[in-house]
């Protein structure tokens, strides 16, 4: 397990698109794991830039996201599916038709998350898996209690999680309250994952699930079992760490 301790959101971007390009320059065609919320943008900006002058090709990339909520249009601008078109996809030459996000609208929600999963598990498994922290330490969105062995299923939303999301929506009620998220099964069945934290409010979050026991009341902490994880965590959401961690 590495732990990265950057200086601010700035650099978290540029080390762990260095990360990741490097591992991409190593294989074709690839497959990435991805992640929504504010915390990936200083990525995604890093991935445009070097797709931009030439230095990464997404053209034969195919990605597969973490979650998406239940009930939302993928035109909504709130879904997950929208976001990734704003923040990445609709900037980089990657083929719309090689990129996933879990079906929030599904008829049967459970054959379409098993089917998300045949989908992984067809091309082979995901190359690199990018994640952010919840306050609450859920990855994706495994909430406190998800089995450490879970798959992609569909969740109820802690209050937590939904307190936190409502910043994005015009008010607390108009915050879905179910998700599908990819499972920590499938998150641990990654060759490569990188998390990626900032912010005070993370403080506690990331000292658990680094340091701390593994457990399911920490669903990050499951990370711990990883054989190739690193954290790239900033100055702000580290001062809870008590190990001696490499700085950028």
């Amino acid at each position: 397990m590495r732990v990265i301790i950057v200086t601010d959101k700035n650099q978290m971007g540029r080390v762990s698109a260095d990360l990741i390009v490097s591992d991409m320059k190593r294989k074709c065609p690839y497959t990435l794991g991805l992640a929504t919320g504010s915390t990936p943008v200083p990525l995604y900006k890093e991935f445009i830039r070097r797709n931009h002058e030439g230095q990464i090709d997404f053209a034969t990339v195919m990605t597969f996201n973490l979650d998406e909520y239940v009930g939302l249009e993928p035109t909504h601008d709130q879904s997950y599916r929208y976001f990734m078109n704003k923040e990445l996809f609709d900037h980089v030459n990657i083929s719309k038709k090689l990129t996933h996000v879990p079906d929030g609208r599904a008829r049967d929600v459970a054959a379409s998350a098993d089917a998300y999963e045949a989908q992984i598990r067809d091309v082979g498994g995901i190359d690199y898996q990018v994640l952010g922290i919840g306050s609450n330490g859920h990855i994706g969105f495994n909430e406190p209690g998800s089995s450490l062995s879970s798959r992609t299923r569909k969740v109820r939303l802690t209050q937590n999680t939904i307190r936190d999301n409502s910043r994005f929506f015009a008010r607390k009620e108009d915050v879905p309250t179910e998700a599908v998220t990819m499972g920590i099964g499938t998150i641990l069945e990654s060759r490569k994952v990188v998390l990626l934290a900032s912010g005070a409010n993370k403080v506690e979050a990331i000292a658990k699930a680094v340091e701390g026991p593994v457990t399911a009341t920490v669903p990050a902490s499951a990370l711990q079992m990883h054989p190739h994880v690193t954290w790239v965590v900033t100055r702000d959401a580290a001062t809870g760490l008590r190990l001696e961690w490499e700085q950028a």
